[in-house]
């Protein structure tokens, strides 16, 4: 089979509705054959699975995947190799300063929101060691984008319990796809990342030719604290000196539950999305470019050669100002159009090491909206393939399977979908082939009345989280699992772990 390096590394949107506030822990069989699980087997090349669905059982405690397999903790990074980057992270609830704007009550990393930058290079071994000083509720670190080992994945009553007050948490991972990337806690996530405990990460190439060439290498990080919009933890624009003629690389990182827009006084090209390359990028003029809740975007403007200055819209309310730090401000109004990455770029057929059309497995994931009870607690919920919690299907998948999904949103608001584990490649929307560059994501934003084809190769073992990273919609249904088979975790959910992953 396969090395993961050898083949795209993708991911699907499978659904297991969890709640983490509610008063009883969830529990569901990861190896597919207990009383626990509810599972929604698709079709494939091989047609329907041969696997027994079970029934849905909840209980305060229980523990998912109880029975015999591989245990979510060994599935870890070269555990024999030193860490080429080491980090120390501490996470504080305090005051946050933000800069240009008014302090707010919220959670820190190392003193700071955002946390500091985290830096490594393709390949490297990279150990981060989480100190919980103060979060009461505890903490995590999930890695948002990058495909970890499963072990290091930072959901709390999946992958580990959350770190108490006073403990501490090793995760190890290797940097095995250059880009840019986040972290954040996945512990009361609705309410830890929405206060600032989070921070940036960013892994360079290897071969500096595998990227766009750049001058200037900037990250844009877009949070708002406390109705302040802000970037790289300021509620003002910033001004970055280049010289005329230059090119800056620009990584904005949107951290919140909405929809960016980026767009620019001069042209610029999108020359990443997620972590991955563009194939062929051109210039965009007089379009906006959309980055979903928890996505990112790299793009590349070159400073005015006549020494004035540019400006980059981030998120809308932010700026970049890039050139003569002394030049005028120009005025940059937000286009009505959109860039549409669905063909945009040059295609690139070798990008893809399998074959789409011949899934191994075949599933189909439809979200809607109606009335109904989550734990005693009465509200308009998520429904996914028509169920509510706890009713909804799981999607399991073996490794190696090559697995195609058709996402369907019928519900009225837009859904960040947000892959733990993998990326995906979007195949075509709305029946529309994708032409352009191979449009890979991790985080892709479904919009009302869409639907999405997607394929991805099931090569990272694990039980994995997937979520609308719109943060209070996992809250109220909209998150999932994909289980791969053989795969069994300790952990639980629940008031009596205290683990509460959304």
């Amino acid at each position: 089979m396969p090395s993961r390096r050898d083949l795209l590394r993708c991911g699907v949107v499978a659904v297991a509705v969890v709640t983490a506030l509610g008063a009883g822990a969830l529990a569901w069989s990861s190896t597919l054959l207990g009383e626990y699980s509810v599972m929604d087997m698709g079709a494939g090349g091989h047609g329907e699975s041969a696997h027994a669905h079970g029934t849905a059982a909840f209980g305060a405690g229980s523990a998912l995947g109880t029975r015999g397999g591989v245990d979510v903790t060994e599935l870890v990074a070269e555990p024999d190799r030193p860490a080429d980057v080491h980090v120390d992270l501490i996470a504080r609830a305090e005051t946050i300063e933000v800069d240009g704007g008014r302090p707010v009550e919220g959670f820190t990393v190392n003193g700071t929101s955002p946390g500091p930058e985290i830096r490594a290079t393709q390949g490297d071994l990279v150990e981060v060691t989480l100190e919980n000083e103060s979060v009461a509720a505890g903490a995590t670190l999930h890695w948002h984008g990058i495909d970890v080992p499963n072990a290091a994945d930072g959901v709390a009553g999946i992958t580990q319990d959350a770190v108490p007050v006073g403990g501490r948490f090793t995760y190890r991972f290797v940097a095995e796809d250059a880009g840019t990337y986040w972290y954040h806690s996945h512990q009361v996530s609705h309410d830890q990342v929405v206060r600032g405990l989070l921070g940036a990460i960013v892994v360079d190439p290897a071969d500096p030719a595998d990227a766009a060439p750049a001058d200037a290498d900037v990250t844009a990080l877009l949070h708002v604290y406390g109705g302040q919009h802000t970037l790289n933890g300021s509620a003002e624009d910033e001004r970055i000196a280049a010289e005329p003629g230059s090119t800056v690389r620009v990584r904005v990182i949107n951290t919140d539950s909405g929809t960016a827009a980026v767009w620019a006084s001069s042209p610029f090209r999108v020359v990443a999305i997620d972590g991955r390359e563009v194939n062929g990028p051109t210039d965009v003029d007089g379009e906006r470019l959309l980055v979903p809740a928890g996505g990112r975007a790299d793009v590349a403007v070159t400073a005015p050669p006549d020494g004035s200055v540019l400006r980059l819209r981030t998120g809308g309310a932010r700026s970049l100002l890039i050139g003569d730090p002394s030049a005028p401000e120009p005025s940059a109004p937000q286009p009505s159009e959109t860039l549409d990455l669905l063909d945009y770029g040059t295609p690139d057929p070798g990008a893809i090491d399998f074959d789409p059309t011949a899934p191994d497995r075949s599933y189909e994931y439809a979200i809607g909206r109606r009335p109904g009870l989550i734990d005693g607690r009465p509200g308009y919920f998520w429904t996914i393939n028509g169920k509510l919690f706890p009713d909804v299907p799981m999607f399991e998948v073996a490794e190696g399977d090559v697995v195609a999904m058709r996402i369907r949103n019928d519900s009225g608001e837009v859904h960040p979908m947000h892959l733990h584990g993998h990326h995906v490649v979007v195949l075509t929307r709305d029946g529309v082939a994708a032409s352009g560059s191979p449009w890979i994501v991790d985080s892709l934003d479904v919009h009302p009345g869409e639907g999405y084809d997607i394929a991805f190769v099931a090569d990272n073992p694990g039980i994995w989280s997937d979520h609308c990273h719109t943060l209070q919609h996992a809250v109220d249904g909209l998150i999932a699992h994909v289980m791969y088979e053989g795969v069994t975790t300790p952990f639980t959910i629940g008031p009596e772990s205290g683990n509460r992953p959304d």
